[in-house]
Formats: structure tokens, sequence, C-alpha cells
């Protein structure tokens, strides 16, 4: 989505942004299967990130802010990659 579409009375709300979603990339990149699944269009790929990342809690941050604990933890986003990619293989 383009950076306009995130403005809301003159303010800018683009750099509001969901720490899980790094976290998940970096948990597909490192999945043994996810990189060795056949995804000419990248389709597969884009429907396992949408479903780890909806199966976690969603941690909203902007610039700014302190993160004082991660409540989410790196095996339950590892498990959540791991469910998402079953969930997406089954259900094509």
């Amino acid at each position: 989505m383009k950076r306009e579409n995130y403005i809301l009375s003159g303010t800018d709300l683009y750099a509001v942004r969901n720490r899980n979603e790094q976290r998940v990339l970096k948990s597909m990149a490192a999945n043994e299967d996810i990189q060795a699944l056949s995804d000419p269009h990248g389709d597969l790929i884009r429907d396992i990130y949408a479903m780890a990342l909806n199966l976690l809690p969603p941690r909203y941050t902007q610039r700014g802010t302190i993160v004082l604990r991660e409540p989410v933890r790196k095996n339950a986003v590892d498990e959540a990659v791991r469910e998402a990619l079953r969930l997406v293989l089954n259900n094509p």
C-alpha cells in the first residue's frame, strides 16, 4: 500500500508496525522446508507468512517505542511458522 494511504487527519501512521513481521520472516528464512518449496509465483510463501502472523498475537510498535518485555517467544514464532506451513500445504 502507498504511504499516503496511511495518513489520517494529517498523522502519518505508516511506521506503526507489527513487531512479529520481521520475526516471522527470520523464522521462515531459517525453515528448511520452506526454503525447499517450489513456489515460482510466491503464493505459498505469502500465504504462509500471512497465516503465521494471524496465528500470533499482534505486537504493534512505532518509532520511539520502548519494549520492556517480549511476551511472544521465539519458539512460539517458530511454531506458528511450522503450523502455517502445515495448514497451507494441506489446504492449497
